[in-house]
C-alpha cells in the first residue's frame, strides 16, 4: 500500500517530466536526465546504437525476446526534452514486460528545432526499422519455406486462395509505444507513414498522451487547469515552443481535430493512464474519434493515480503492474484477451466519478 510520502515523493519526481511555465529550458532538460538517467539498466537488457541514415536509435534487447516483433518507441518530454538516455530505464522494462526488442529514437528538439524537425527524424528512423523488420521477415520465412521443401508435400484439397496466402510477402510486425507528447509524433508519423508502413503497424501503446494542443482546447484556454503533475499552462507553453500559434490547429499537432477517416485502417490502441490526470476527457474523446473510423480502442484507467505514474515505479506499487499490464498488452495475440465484467465495470464507475459519458 503507497502512503502519503510515497505519494508525494512520486508526484515531485514526475513533475521533471513537465515543462513547468516559469522554467528554462536547459534546466527543465537537465531535470529529466538527473531524475531518470540511469547506469545499469535492469534485468540484464542490452542496448546498442544503431544509426538510420544520420538518426541515432537505442535498440533494447532483453534476455528473451520474439524475434518477429519489436517496439518503436517515441518518447515524451514536451516536444522540448527527453532523450534516449533518460527513457532506456522506463523502455528496458517495458523490453521485459513485452518479451520484445525495443528500438529508441533521438529526434531533434525544439525550440531549436521546431515542427517538423522531429516528426522527420521519427519517420527516417521508423523506415530504417520498418526496413530492417521486414527483410529479417523475409529471411525467416524463406528458411521456414526451405525446410518445408525437404519435407513430403502433400496438396489434397488446396484452394487458390490458400496459395494466394502462400505467395504473400512477409511483413514487419511493429508496435508504436510512447507517453506525453509523444503521442502527437506518434499520429504525426502514422498520417505520413505508406499503406504498407502502416500495415505494420500491428497496435499503438499510449501512456497519458496529448492529442490536442489547439488553441480551441479547454485544457489550454481554461484558467486554473491543472492536476497534481500536469497543468494546462504547461501544455500551452511546450506547444508555443513546438510551433507557431496559427499552426496549433493542424491535425500533425492536433490529432484530436483530424476526421474520422484519416484513422480509417490504423491498427488498435491502448490506452493507459490515471483517473486523475486532466487530459482524460480528451483521451476519451478520442476514442469516440476512433469508434467512428471502426478503429478498436481500449482504455486502461488507473484509479487514484496521476500522470505518467508509471514513472515513478520505485514509490508506487501500481506502476509496475501498470507496465506489466501494457506489456501482455503486447505480447498477447488478439484471441487472447478479453476484458473482464469487474474491469468493466470498474472502468465505468471512474468514468462516472468524472462525469464522462460511456458512449
Amino acid at each position: 500500500m503507497n502512503t502519503r510520502a510515497d505519494r508525494r515523493a512520486a508526484v515531485k519526481k514526475l513533475k521533471a517530466l513537465v515543462l513547468s511555465p516559469k522554467i528554462e529550458i536547459n534546466e527543465y532538460r537537465k531535470a529529466i536526465e538527473k531524475e531518470f538517467s540511469c547506469e545499469m539498466l535492469p534485468a540484464g537488457v542490452e542496448c546498442t546504437e544503431q544509426d538510420a541514415g544520420g538518426v541515432k536509435y537505442d535498440l533494447l534487447t532483453p534476455v528473451v525476446y520474439a524475434s518477429n516483433r519489436i517496439i518503436f518507441y517515441i518518447h515524451g518530454g514536451s516536444f522540448v526534452g527527453g532523450s534516449r538516455s533518460s527513457y532506456r530505464n522506463f523502455c528496458s522494462s517495458l523490453a521485459n514486460d513485452a518479451s520484445c526488442r525495443v528500438a529508441v529514437p533521438e529526434y531533434r528538439l525544439a525550440p531549436e528545432h521546431p515542427f517538423p524537425a522531429s516528426v522527420d527524424d521519427i519517420l527516417t528512423a521508423f523506415r530504417t526499422v520498418y526496413a530492417d523488420e521486414k527483410a529479417a521477415a523475409r529471411l525467416e520465412n524463406s528458411a521456414a519455406k526451405e525446410g518445408e521443401d525437404k519435407l513430403p508435400e502433400y496438396t489434397f484439397g488446396l484452394k487458390d486462395e490458400d496459395e494466394d496466402k502462400k505467395k504473400e510477402e512477409p511483413g514487419a510486425n511493429i508496435i508504436i509505444a510512447s507517453d506525453g507528447s509523444g503521442a502527437s509524433l506518434t499520429l504525426a508519423l502514422m498520417f505520413r507513414m505508406t499503406e504498407d508502413q502502416l500495415k505494420s503497424v500491428k497496435k499503438v501503446v499510449f501512456f497519458s498522451p496529448w492529442l490536442d494542443l489547439s488553441r480551441s482546447s479547454p485544457l489550454l484556454t481554461g484558467r486554473r487547469v491543472y492536476d497534481e503533475v500536469l497543468s494546462g499552462d504547461s501544455m500551452r507553453r511546450a506547444s508555443d515552443l513546438y510551433t507557431y500559434d496559427s499552426n496549433s490547429e493542424n491535425i500533425f499537432i492536433s490529432p484530436l481535430k483530424a476526421p474520422p477517416k484519416n484513422f480509417e485502417g490504423f491498427p488498435p490502441f491502448f490506452i493507459q493512464m490515471g483517473e486523475k490526470e486532466i487530459l482524460i476527457q480528451q483521451v476519451k474523446q478520442f476514442e469516440s474519434l476512433l469508434a467512428q473510423a471502426k478503429v478498436e480502442c481500449t482504455l486502461d484507467i488507473w484509479p487514484d493515480m496521476m500522470y505518467m505514474f508509471q514513472f515513478a515505479d520505485e514509490f508506487l506499487n501500481e506502476s509496475h503492474l501498470a507496465v506489466e499490464k501494457a506489456g501482455k498488452e503486447i505480447s498477447k495475440r488478439p484471441e487472447e484477451y478479453e476484458e473482464s465484467e469487474e474491469e468493466k465495470s470498474q472502468r465505468q464507475k471512474i468514468l462516472d466519478r468524472n462525469n464522462i459519458r460511456s458512449e
